[in-house]
Order: structure tokens, then C-alpha cells, then sequence
């Protein structure tokens, strides 16, 4: 009995317990009177900086994280934690002086990789301090309480917000009250205080945890986090739900199926068009903590084809808060890319069929967690930070982006697919896949050309593209498209709004077995069957088109002139006709598609047989290299569109290119 008191009495023991089911907030006040007593001091105050840090308050850690140094704890990875307590706390200095310690003694791959990436960014933090910023800031105390108020998104007159308002059931992890969904109505960006209501008990619930919300564009659906009811440990137990405006009320949520039951998914953003969402997880398979995450809506209305957003946005750290605004710039919040130091606010772009990250800089970030960017129209807008500064908590700012680059500028591509009839006449040809893809041939945008022949495209400006063609029956073709020194300087535009088109065409020649096709421009030197450089840039184009077709198997030929001797001329045809096929396997092609023939001169074009006088012009005419389909495999044509339907992508055609 008296071991059994002993054990009841031991407030570090206490404190394990609830730690180890993630009951953080308890826990540091069981850690904190075993420090009392002078118990376990080193492993105390080791623990009590460990809850503060894994429940998203690590810049309280730091005075923890020394004082178990100062009792005596000898653990490397002490110092690389109390690092980015220092910078959450704009501790520059000592920040570097933890990770330069881990640097040198710590062992973790991992943990050395970000050590060594976090220096790196701290080389970079005096520019995201002192560059010019356009942005205007300002804290909306007019919404915000000594409570946490965050997430903030407009949608037809009301701004929806995430708050622990209200008292209620407190969450043990962060000591904190249960949040709920919220709305407020506006009139520009003056807000109604009493008309702020907490959303229906359908949506809200009193044992679980609601918020950042998303909408599409007409505001009659709704995705949003739910989670931590307590049901699983820690905070896996978070997921997405979807609910539909309908006879002037929210639907009873629905568990969206893109989901990780193990995992916390979170901070959901519709795409500009609506059919993508964009989401943050930390399911498995990712970068590292939590990663962003693309799912995209069939034409039934249901959710899949998740797949992770790639190393260009994700880190080793925590990616989340995802947003699209009117121009398909994607911002979200990261602790992971160069920051002033927790979460800081980004903005990805593609330019030149590269994914650009900037970081937004101060006075929009801060040393402190910011985060959940929203627009509330062209240039003014929302976020989420706990900065010093705010009335407590979590608090929403306001802002104002004056800068020159929101100007908008909308590259079109309009284009036509036609095909060639042998008489040289051109016709509509409709019901074309084309493609768009950049420069690496990777798939940015797909369509189908309509009845008249015509598609379109959205494009970016100073990039590279490649416009492919696909039809059944027809040679995939494919042309090269370009706005490098095509695209305009914002600073000289005077409308908010400017609309590039630009004009392309695909011609798509009909396949027929057996018709030989002319390659122009295959010279040879005399009496010799190597591939000369001029030779080897026209073979370029059969191997695209060879890679563009991969269901074909050709003939490739050559073809003499009359004025030498037949076995001659017959053996020298064969020679380079294997010499241009061995040309085209060595760049990747496989040999069982091409067969090489020599014909000498017995397929002449005109008349200039043996011992008839000709002009030159009219023997280059018979020295000609052909091709000629013999075979289309239609399996193999089937197993290539599964592979590419198996290939990777961001998902929205409306997100930059992203």
C-alpha cells in the first residue's frame, strides 16, 4: 500500500503519463511540481520544454531547454530544439550558437540536414528584414479577444474565422478551449461585431476541435478540419469534411474520402476553378513534418488522385495554410524554407517552367508563427499570427498589397488542330488531345480540341512550351512554343487587367500503312554511309516522332541515283540505312521498331534510269531517305495512356503552371 501512495505522490511520474498521451498541458504542471520538489529537475524541465514544443509553443521552450542543460542533461538534440526556440523568439544570435552545436556533435541525418539548412537561412534573414516591402499592416482588434482567432476567409459577405472564443471544454494538449467555426458579416472591410455568430451545431461541436475552412467560388460548399476528440492520441485525429449549402442551411458534414484516418489533414483550399483542393497532411510518403497535398474532383463529385505537391514546396519542415488567390499564386505558411522564425508566409510562381519561392518578409512575417493568407479581393486581404504585439493569442491582421506585380497579365494560346491531304488542302480536324508541357515535358495542361478544330491554353510569361497532338489513326505531332521576349513589364501597364493572345497551329498527318514518307535534308558525303551533323538534327525529328508515336514500328530507306553500278548503289542504300537506324537506337529508340532498307536505285521517282542524261536536280530527287509505317501495336497503345495516367502532376490547370 505504501509503494502504491508513493507512486500516487510522484507528480514526474504523474507527468509522464499524461505526456505520453499527449496531454501536454497537464503534463507541464505535473513536470513543474516535481521541479518543486527538486525531483528529476534535468528530465523535468527537458519534458516541460518538449510539451511546449509539441504543442506548437516552442517559443516558451527555450527557458526549459536550459535549465536541463544547467542540471546536467547531456542530449545533442537539446541543442538543435533550443535553437529554433531561440529564433522563434527572434534570438537570432543564439539560434545560431544551438545549431553550430548541433552542427558539430550531433548524428541524426535528418536533424543535421535541417541544422545545416537553418544556418544557411539565417545568413539570409538581415535581407527579408530590410527589403522594400508594399505590403501594409495592421491588426484587426475589432474581431480579435484574448483568444485564438485565426484562419480567417471572405465568402459572400461574411467573414469565416477559427476561434477558442467562448470558453467551453478545454483541450489538453494546449490548455486551451475547443475551437469553433465562426462568421462575421462585412461591409467592405468594416465588420459588424454583433453580428458575429458561431456556425450550426451541425458543423460546430462542443468535443472537438473545427476550423480553417475553405469554400468554393459561390460559396455553397464548404471544406473544413475536425478533429482531436480525444478518441486517438495526440493530434492524428484531425480530418477533412465536407458540407453543402441547401435550403438555407449547412448539410450534415461528410467525411471527405481523400482522408488519412492515421494522419492530420488540415487547412483545405479550393483552387480557382474549383476542382482542386489543395491541403496540408502529415500522412506518410511525405518530406518531412507536414507536407502539402493536391486532390482533384471527377465528374461525379468525388474526391481523389491525392498526391504530394513535390520537393519545390515541401521541406524537412512543416508546409501548411495553402491559398490560391485571382492571379493562381499559391501562399502558404512554412517553417521550413529561409523564415524570420517560426512560420513565415510564402508565395509560389512559376516562371520560366520554374517553381519560385519568396518569402513574403516583414512586416507581413515575423519572428512569430503567420500564417493562413486569404484575399478579400484584388489587393486587400487577411492573415493569422501570434506576434507580440496582438491582443493575445492567435490574432487576424488585415493588409493591404500595393505591390506593382498584381497587376495582372493573362497569357492566351489559341490554336487550331487540322490535318494535310496529300494534295496539300488543310482541314479541320476536331477531337484532338492536346497537350501543353513544359520545357522538361512534363504534362502542365491538358484539353480536347471541339467541333471547329480550336483549344486554348493559358500560359505563363518567359517560358519555354512544347503543344502536343494526339489522335487515333493520326502521327502524334507536336510544336514549340515560346513567351520569352514576348511578355510585358507590369510597371508600364496602366489597367489592373491586361489579356495576351498569341496564335499556334497543329497539323496531324493521317497514319497509312506502307506509304513512304520523304525525310528532307539526309546528305551524305560520296561513297560514304556516315551520319553527318546536318544529317543527324533531321533524324532528331523521326526521334520525336518516334518517341511521340511509341505504338509504331517503321521501315527506314535509302535510295540511290542511277550513275553507279546497281550492286554498288544497293549496298552503299543498305549501309546507310542501317547507319541513320543505328543512329536512331543509339539515342534511346528500341531496335524492334526499326528496320533498315536499301533500295539502290530501284525505286527511282522520274526517269533518270541507267545511261539517261539528267539534270542534277532531278538525281537529287531519287537520292532521298524515307520511312513507312508497317505496323501500329494498339496493345502497347493501351498500356502507354494507363502509364500516363499513372504519372504525377499538381493537379489545378489554374495554379501558375503549379
Amino acid at each position: 500500500m505504501t509503494l502504491v501512495l508513493l507512486a500516487a505522490c510522484n507528480p514526474y511520474k504523474k507527468g509522464n503519463k499524461k505526456y505520453e498521451v499527449a496531454e501536454y498541458d497537464v503534463a507541464i504542471d505535473h513536470y513543474g511540481r516535481a521541479i518543486e520538489k527538486g525531483k528529476n529537475v534535468a528530465a523535468s524541465n527537458y519534458r516541460i520544454a518538449e510539451s511546449y514544443r509539441r504543442s506548437n509553443r516552442i517559443k516558451q521552450a527555450a527557458p526549459y531547454y536550459q535549465a536541463a542543460i544547467a542540471a546536467g542533461l547531456d542530449l545533442d538534440e537539446v541543442h538543435y530544439h533550443l535553437g529554433f526556440s531561440h529564433k522563434a523568439n527572434a534570438n537570432y544570435e543564439a539560434a545560431r550558437e544551438q545549431f553550430e552545436l548541433y552542427a558539430a556533435r550531433g548524428d541524426n541525418p535528418d536533424l543535421l540536414d535541417r541544422t545545416r539548412r537553418e544556418l544557411n537561412n539565417l545568413d539570409k534573414l538581415n535581407t527579408l528584414i530590410t527589403d522594400e516591402s508594399y505590403w501594409e499592416v495592421q491588426n484587426f482588434q475589432a474581431i480579435n479577444t484574448d483568444a485564438a482567432e485565426y484562419a480567417p476567409v471572405f465568402s459572400n459577405g461574411f467573414l469565416y474565422f477559427t476561434s477558442s472564443r467562448g470558453g467551453g471544454r478545454v483541450f489538453k494538449t494546449t490548455g486551451t478551449a475547443f475551437t469553433n467555426i465562426y462568421r462575421a458579416p462585412m461591409a467592405g472591410n468594416n465588420i459588424d461585431i454583433n453580428g458575429i455568430e458561431k456556425l450550426e451545431e451541425s458543423i460546430n461541436s462542443s468535443n472537438t476541435n473545427e476550423g480553417s475552412v475553405s469554400f468554393t467560388r459561390d460559396g455553397n460548399t464548404m471544406v473544413f478540419a475536425k478533429g482531436n476528440s480525444g478518441r486517438r492520441k495526440g493530434m492524428q485525429d484531425v480530418n477533412l469534411y465536407i458540407t453543402r449549402f441547401r435550403n438555407n442551411e449547412w448539410t450534415e458534414p461528410e467525411l471527405l474520402s481523400i482522408s488519412d484516418p492515421g494522419a492530420w489533414d488540415s487547412s483545405p483550399a479550393f483552387s480557382r476553378d474549383d476542382k482542386t483542393l489543395y491541403f496540408a497532411s502529415n500522412r506518410e510518403g511525405g518530406f518531412g513534418g507536414i507536407d502539402l497535398y493536391s486532390a482533384t474532383v471527377d465528374a461525379n463529385g468525388r474526391w481523389g488522385n491525392v498526391r504530394n505537391m513535390g520537393a519545390d514546396i515541401n521541406t524537412a519542415g512543416d508546409e501548411m495554410f495553402p491559398y490560391v488567390n485571382y492571379q493562381g499564386m499559391l501562399y502558404f505558411s512554412s517553417d521550413g524554407h529561409p523564415g524570420l522564425g517560426m512560420l513565415d508566409i510564402f508565395v509560389a510562381e512559376r516562371k520560366g517552367g520554374k517553381i519560385i519561392i519568396k518569402n513574403l518578409g516583414a512586416p507581413v512575417n515575423s519572428s512569430k508563427d503567420d500564417f493562413a493568407l486569404s484575399y478579400r479581393n484584388r489587393t486587400e486581404g487577411y492573415f493569422s499570427s501570434n506576434r507580440d504585439e496582438g491582443s493575445g493569442d492567435d490574432d487576424i491582421y488585415t493588409f493591404v498589397n500595393n505591390s506593382p506585380d498584381l497587376k495582372i497579365i493573362n497569357y492566351f494560346l489559341a490554336g487550331r488542330t487540322v490535318t494535310t491531304t496529300d494534295e496539300g488542302e488543310e482541314h479541320i480536324l476536331n477531337n484532338v488531345r492536346v497537350r501543353l508541357m513544359n520545357d522538361e515535358e512534363t504534362v502542365i495542361q491538358e484539353t480536347t480540341s471541339n467541333n471547329k478544330g480550336e483549344f486554348q491554353f493559358r500560359l505563363d510569361g518567359d517560358t519555354d512550351y512544347i503543344i502536343i497532338g494526339e489522335k487515333p489513326d493520326y502521327f502524334t505531332s507536336r510544336v514549340l512554343f515560346t513567351t520569352v521576349g514576348k511578355s510585358l513589364d507590369p510597371a508600364e501597364l496602366t489597367e489592373f487587367e491586361t489579356n495576351v493572345n498569341f496564335e499556334t497551329k497543329l497539323n496531324l498527318d493521317r497514319i497509312v500503312l506502307e506509304k513512304a514518307i520523304v525525310l528532307d535534308n539526309i546528305y551524305y558525303d560520296l561513297d560514304r554511309a556516315d551520319i553527318r551533323a546536318d544529317a543527324a538534327q533531321e533524324l532528331d525529328k523521326l526521334v520525336d516522332l518516334l518517341e511521340d508515336n511509341p505504338t509504331i514500328k517503321i521501315e527506314l530507306s535509302s535510295h540511290t541515283d542511277s550513275r553507279a553500278p546497281d550492286d554498288y548503289n544497293m549496298d552503299l542504300s543498305q549501309r546507310r540505312a542501317e547507319s541513320a537506324v543505328n543512329y536512331i537506337v543509339s539515342t534511346g529508340i528500341n531496335p524492334n521498331r526499326l528496320t533498315a532498307k536499301g533500295y539502290g536505285e530501284t525505286q527511282l521517282v522520274n526517269h533518270c534510269a541507267n545511261d539517261v542524261e539528267c539534270t542534277e536536280e532531278e538525281h537529287q530527287q531519287n537520292r532521298r531517305t524515307e520511312f513507312k509505317v508497317l505496323e501500329v501495336n494498339e496493345e502497347e497503345e493501351e498500356s502507354v495512356e494507363e502509364e500516363e495516367k499513372e504519372g504525377d502532376g499538381f493537379g489545378s490547370e489554374d495554379l501558375k503552371g503549379m
